[in-house]
């Protein structure tokens, strides 16, 4: 999963995903990172849902031949409007970048913030700066991708266009698991 503003490590080896880092490396354009609903990452071309996030590749390495690895960075979400699988398994779509709203944190919601400040304290390789504190898109967006929350659940956060929203969600969820059992 990948977030508007957050990093994705990958390691590139098909033959398709190669040519696909290539060309975004020589034209300097993004691709599409979707969660996989059904299939692999590897081998048959899988099932992505219709939101996903435009990455870039920021940094990259060839540590043996035929192995790329790369640092993606996410900048816009996207809907997939048509896709269609392209000889060599590449899956290609037709996307409609969506708006992107922002927030300042609710009080209510300064646990969060208080949250990714002691990871950042703690780890401060995690979240590279600028560090967005004030913004609910960006707290929001960094705990979505920091916390380990299923797939499907993460997905979900990533649909939603409203980031006060996703960042309740995420701050009720946080409450819920420190109060524990009722």
């Amino acid at each position: 999963m990948l977030f508007p503003g957050g990093r994705l490590p990958l390691r590139l080896f098909e033959q398709r995903y190669l040519q696909m880092a290539k060309a975004c490396l020589r034209d300097g354009t993004a691709f599409g990172v979707c969660l996989i609903l059904d299939g692999r990452e590897v081998g048959e071309p899988a099932l992505p849902a219709a939101v996903g996030c435009t990455a870039r590749i920021a940094e990259w390495d060839m540590p043996q031949l035929g192995v790329l690895q790369v640092l993606a960075r996410g900048e816009r979400r996207f809907r997939v409007r048509e896709q269609r699988v392209e000889p060599d398994g590449l899956v290609r779509g037709t996307v409609e970048l969506l708006a992107q709203h922002d927030a300042p944190v609710a009080p209510a919601h300064v646990p969060c913030v208080g949250l990714l400040r002691r990871v950042i304290r703690e780890h401060p390789t995690y979240l590279e700066p600028p560090h967005a504190l004030d913004s609910a898109a960006w707290v929001s967006a960094r705990l979505a991708e920091l916390l380990p929350l299923p797939l499907a659940l993460k997905q979900t956060l990533l649909e939603l266009d409203d980031p006060a929203e996703r960042l309740g969600r995420l701050n009720g969820m946080l409450s819920e698991a420190l109060s524990g059992p009722s």
